[in-house]
């Protein structure tokens, strides 16, 4: 027992403390579509970019997607208007990605 327990057991001996319930935390499911995800390369600024769109679930699934692409590439990026653009050339490995998780995917440009 933490001192802190101790103190309160003294301060209020007939108190039963509560047993703390689990929550079960469940797998987020991302909606995965019939058309494919656009994967593009340009340049922004002189500086290459990939933007992947035409995802058609919630924003915030996109924005969990976002999120786990960028930590798996380890590299810089953002979610802004319906698209995630990604710092760099990387649209090979987000393809596999994407497929990976069953989205199909499209390449455009170069």
């Amino acid at each position: 027992m933490s001192g802190l327990e101790e103190q309160l057991k003294k301060l209020f001996p007939d108190h039963q403390p509560l047993e703390e319930e689990k929550e079960e935390i469940l797998p987020h499911e991302l909606f995965v579509q019939k058309e494919p995800m656009i994967c593009k390369y340009e340049k922004r600024k002189g500086k290459p970019t990939t933007i992947i769109s035409g995802y058609e679930g919630e924003d915030e699934d996109f924005k969990i997607l976002a999120k786990e692409i960028k930590s798996k590439l380890a590299v810089g990026g953002t979610f802004k208007d319906g698209e995630i653009i990604i710092q760099g050339d990387y649209r090979d490995k987000i393809m596999k990605l994407l497929q990976d998780k069953g989205f199909k995917t499209k390449r455009v440009g170069g």
